[in-house]
């Protein structure tokens, strides 16, 4: 048995996630992959706090997939609480260490964000939107 353990190593991280701008109820998912021997655990960190998944709460909205990425079934944000914008980091451990990926910031679009993506993707719809909001000369609640 003593042979298998030199072949051991500790963890690294060979994908990281990237940043993320995501619209309010859609999902999204941030990628983390680690190689180690044994293979490493994930976890994720949001502003130094350990992430909840479904493997902590099965009716969480965020998965954990088999390959170390972090799912969410919908991003939740409200005026009062926004558990999913932040600053996230993936944690892989094994005996030997751990490996920390680089920060990946996720951010909610704002309906404003959210009107000029439209634009862009659709220019009647996008100038609709915006004659609507001129028209009835009062601000949106929430739009900023």
């Amino acid at each position: 048995g003593s042979r298998l353990r030199q072949e051991d190593f500790p963890p690294r991280i060979v994908e990281h996630p990237s940043d993320l701008i995501v619209s309010k109820g859609e999902p999204a998912t941030l990628n983390c992959k680690a190689e180690g021997r044994p293979t490493p655990t994930i976890e994720w960190y949001k502003g130094g706090e350990r992430v909840e998944t479904d493997k902590d709460d099965p009716r969480s909205h965020r998965m954990l997939l088999p390959s170390g990425s972090l799912f969410f079934l919908r991003i939740v944000h409200g005026r009062k609480s926004r558990p999913d914008e932040g600053v996230y980091v993936c944690v892989a451990r094994n005996y030997l260490g751990e490996a920390v990926s680089h920060n990946a910031s996720l951010e909610v679009a704002s309906k404003y964000t959210g009107l000029w993506a439209l634009d862009s993707g659709n220019g009647a719809v996008g100038s609709f939107a915006w004659r609507v909001v001129i028209r009835s000369q009062t601000p949106i609640p929430g739009f900023t």
